[in-house]
């Protein structure tokens, strides 16, 4: 069975993520490109540095050639923003990204784009995987893999020269140029580091690489740029003085930044940072999109500058829908990912990272300076986040208890409000809140807190763990 979850379709390799599976996902993509009458549009495909990614999207490539979809393949490992920039630029109907981002070794999966190079919609998504569950082997139509390669509907694409000019023309590089920075780059053994490294030594930024030999293995780590998998970059831009560290997930649309300081800046400290460097220092208007499980400073910064901040539910895809919606300049969410008006409408941590540097050589600060700084102007706010396994039982059992009976622990704090819409949200009087939800893409539940302490923050995700016996 292939289920979607908010960043695609991910599964153990071996167990779900088999040679048949993706054919018949490709298969099932492939009719529906047919019955739509897109077919002549294409499809992008790409990949990453996974354990079978690139022989994946051959599996798949076989199939779509076999059912006459003209598909171009990015032929080395990418960041899968460049797919869905590709999309963008072809004016493709889909695109496909070989990946299961973040997630450990033993995964891979797959990505579906839309027209725009958008993520797929849930209606798409959960569309395209009833159809797959009523195919067998027998419907899969294919090319043999010692004739694809030559197909007429197979086109061949290595460079990714197209989408680092596109970043490049949106950076300030002359004031990037004379600010002399020096970068440590861990593209946590991923595909950030042709990219990266190359507009950054355009900008004449000294850069130094960790972590980029080719491992589908990740080190023994999970591909994730959240703070406990960057203590090596820590040390580099303490050891070499650095200012600032640059770090990717494992397909490179999230980042994680570690500050002059060797101090951990979370996506909520870089999201709520660009947003009002946009606005304050490039002149930028309109409003700011995060999705519910993302700091509330971003409120207190677009209300600063008389703009708005919209909330949404948890998954890309309806940030870029907001986004488009109100003409948004930066939407994000606190597990890494941002886009910025007039790029993709979706996630990129190469576009993200380009852009932060350019705001540290333009401030002439220390990137740590400049948070401080907006602290003072805005206050401060703390997220705490924590995520606990569950057996199919205890599943069953939170699914009814919280969002069937709607039970809650007693908080020591005034509720506002609290919404069901996404998993659970409470709103607090004192700017506080809480989020409890069943992750998309993992087997685990997720509590998220933001108050004005960490302390706080604490205490209120300890309130849930302890009412509902989670750890």
């Amino acid at each position: 069975m292939i289920r979607f979850g908010t960043g695609g379709w991910r599964a153990i390799i071996g167990d779900e993520f088999t040679r048949e599976n993706v054919r018949l996902l490709a298969q099932g993509l492939a009719d529906r490109m047919h019955a739509e009458g897109v077919v002549e549009r294409g499809l992008v495909i790409s990949y990453d540095r996974r354990f079978l990614s690139d022989v994946a999207a051959w599996w798949a490539i076989e199939v779509l050639a076999g059912n006459d979809v003209p598909v171009t393949v990015i032929t080395r490992p990418v960041p899968t923003p460049m797919c869905m920039w590709t999309v963008q630029q072809k004016g493709s109907a889909y695109g496909i990204a070989v990946t299961a981002s973040h997630n450990p070794a033993l995964y891979n999966g797959l990505k579906i784009f839309t027209e725009g190079g958008r993520d797929a919609e849930l209606e798409v998504t959960d569309e395209l995987s009833a159809h797959v569950a009523t195919l067998e082997a027998a419907d899969v139509r294919s090319v043999p893999p010692h004739e694809v390669r030559a197909s007429e509907f197979v086109t061949e694409q290595a460079s990714i020269n197209w989408y680092l000019d596109a970043i490049i023309a949106q950076l300030d590089l002359e004031t990037i140029r004379h600010a002399h920075l020096s970068i440590v780059l861990d593209p946590m053994f991923g595909v950030s580091q042709t990219s990266l490294q190359t507009i950054l030594v355009s900008a004449r930024c000294q850069v130094e690489v960790i972590n980029a030999r080719h491992d589908p293995l990740f080190g023994g780590r999970m591909p994730s740029p959240a703070e406990g998998s960057l203590a090596p970059l820590r040390q580099a831009v303490l050891d070499q003085g650095a200012d600032l560290g640059i770090a990717t997930d494992g397909d490179a649309d999230r980042l994680g930044i570690i500050d002059d300081r060797g101090d951990y800046l979370s996506p909520n400290q870089v999201l709520v940072l660009l947003y009002e460097y946009l606005l304050a220092e490039k002149g930028w208007t309109g409003p700011v999109v995060r999705n519910l499980s993302t700091t509330h400073l971003l409120d207190r910064v677009a209300a600063a500058h008389g703009e708005t901040c919209h909330e949404v539910p948890v998954g890309f895809k309806w940030i870029s829908a907001k986004m488009a919606e109100t003409d948004a300049v930066i939407g994000g969410e606190s597990s890494g990912g941002l886009t910025v008006r007039g790029h993709i409408p979706g996630k990129d941590g190469i576009q993200a990272a380009g852009l932060l540097v350019e705001m540290v050589a333009r401030s002439g600060k220390k990137l740590s300076q400049l948070y401080a700084e907006l602290v003072d102007r805005h206050g401060a706010l703390v997220m705490e986040e924590a995520a606990y396994g569950y057996t199919p039982a205890r599943r069953e059992e939170l699914q009814r208890r919280l969002f069937v009976e709607h039970e809650l622990p007693a908080f020591e704090r005034g509720i506002d409000r609290i919404s069901w819409e996404d998993g659970c949200k409470v709103y607090f009087t004192d700017d506080a809140w809480l989020t409890i939800r069943f992750s998309g893409t993992e087997p685990v539940i997720r509590v998220f807190s933001e108050a004005g302490t960490a302390a706080a923050a604490q205490e209120l995700s300890r309130t849930v763990a302890e009412h509902f016996g989670l750890g």
